[in-house]
């Protein structure tokens, strides 16, 4: 059942929990996700015959995607359509430009749709662990590892001390070390990353306070945290966002989270900030060779 944000749309809860449906309410889902203003028009039982699955299936898939049941699932999906999220350009352009301006188009329409699985209290208590623990361990490994290098540089840079190791086997000897208290920030797309699990695991039988950005809310990493964000994938189905956007998606998020630290610390980031920039100052020259 679903135990994200209300507000989170179908074909999102589709796109953050395909992964931890059974086989057959995955195709049940991916059928309504491929048209969903047909979806909207069919019963039950011919959603269930375009999947070859029983009309029970196609009722326990809308339930498992937190709906009552299929007649509920349609009316989200009608407002979903109603209230219209912008898709990438299709004017004929083919040429290298027009298909790049397409992928951000379709980056930008579905942009909105990433925070709509967390809540005011997740939030609230995400960014109060993160300012309060007295030591903070960033983990992230695979595609996500750039992102937790330039997490780590963000919160030091505004006076929130933090540990990233590039490492997997020193990350996750760090975090059997963090102790009650000390928190372990995991940074994972998939959520499944066989090394960031093992931090998280770690972490967590330490006595720390396990935090997780992930792009889907049943995996491992999910699972294991204490207080998890998040990010709803970009593209409604799990290849695509393994592939392609989810990183996107949460370095925006990541960036937008270390800006309400620094709101919540005040003074105190703000003086660290300044220290920052005065060290980037410093280091810049006036020798337009270099």
């Amino acid at each position: 059942m679903w135990t994200g944000s209300a507000d989170a749309p179908p074909t999102a809860r589709i796109a953050m929990l395909a992964p931890s449906l059974q086989p057959s309410e995955r195709r049940v889902a991916e059928t309504v996700a491929e048209d969903i203003e047909a979806s909207i028009e069919r019963t039950a039982q011919e959603v269930a015959d375009l999947a070859g699955v029983g009309r029970a299936t196609v009722i326990r898939t809308a339930q498992s995607l937190g709906y009552e049941g299929y007649p509920q699932l349609r009316v989200a999906l009608t407002r979903e359509v109603a209230l219209g999220t912008p898709t990438a350009r299709d004017d004929g352009d083919d040429t290298m430009l027009g298909t790049l301006r397409g992928a951000v188009d379709h980056f930008a329409g579905r942009l909105g749709q990433t925070t709509s699985a967390m809540t005011e209290e997740t939030l609230e208590r995400f960014v109060r662990v993160l300012d309060e623990a007295p030591r903070l361990l960033i983990a992230a490994n695979g595609l996500s590892s750039p992102l937790g290098s330039d997490l780590a540089m963000r919160l030091i840079s505004a006076g929130r001390p933090a540990e990233y190791l590039p490492d997997t086997l020193g990350q996750q000897i760090a975090a059997t070390h963090l102790g009650p208290g000390a928190a372990c920030l995991v940074l994972s797309g998939s959520g499944a990353n066989r090394a960031s699990v093992d931090v998280a695991a770690a972490a967590r039988a330490s006595g720390a306070t396990v935090l997780a950005i992930t792009s889907f809310p049943r995996s491992a990493v999910a699972e294991l945290a204490d207080v998890a964000l998040v990010v709803a994938p970009i593209d409604a189905t799990f290849r695509d966002e393994l592939v392609h956007t989810s990183r996107a998606a949460i370095m925006l998020v990541t960036e937008s989270v270390v800006g309400l630290l620094v709101g919540r610390r005040g003074d105190r980031a703000q003086r660290a900030q300044s220290a920052t920039l005065a060290v980037i100052s410093g280091s810049l020259s006036d020798d337009a060779s270099d």
